[in-house]
């Protein structure tokens, strides 16, 4: 793992899916791959919102992406061009009281803005 110096603050993204395997195939990506965030919960939740003036209920998946403020617009860029929903839920959390190791690691699992993509 590479040593970071703790220059970057920790941010949540939250955001919401149809099904299960958009979320994986997606998350996979951003983890994995392209290392924007290092880690990705996941867990299936019921909705209810107005769409085209109509009253909705479904069932979705809420995606909580963990990373740093450094990569949070190249977050957002990659969820908004990937996800399957015409407006994508992207709501953005400030971590303001995240222990040091925590941050850490959050930071050792992302790259920085050096890295290659």
């Amino acid at each position: 793992m590479k040593d970071h110096k703790l220059t970057s603050d920790g941010v949540i993204v939250l955001s919401t899916f149809p099904d299960e395997k958009s979320l994986i195939d997606l998350s996979k990506t951003l983890v994995a791959e392209k290392r924007l965030c290092a880690c990705v919960n996941y867990a299936k939740i019921k909705s209810m919102y107005m769409w085209e003036n109509e009253l909705k209920q479904e069932n979705e998946f809420l995606a909580i992406f963990k990373s740093t403020s450094s990569l949070l617009d190249d977050l957002k860029i990659e969820i908004s061009n990937y996800h399957p929903y015409k407006i994508p839920e992207i709501v953005t959390l400030s971590m303001t009281d995240v222990s040091s190791d925590y941050m850490l690691w959050l930071l050792n699992n992302t790259r920085t803005n050096t890295d290659d993509t």
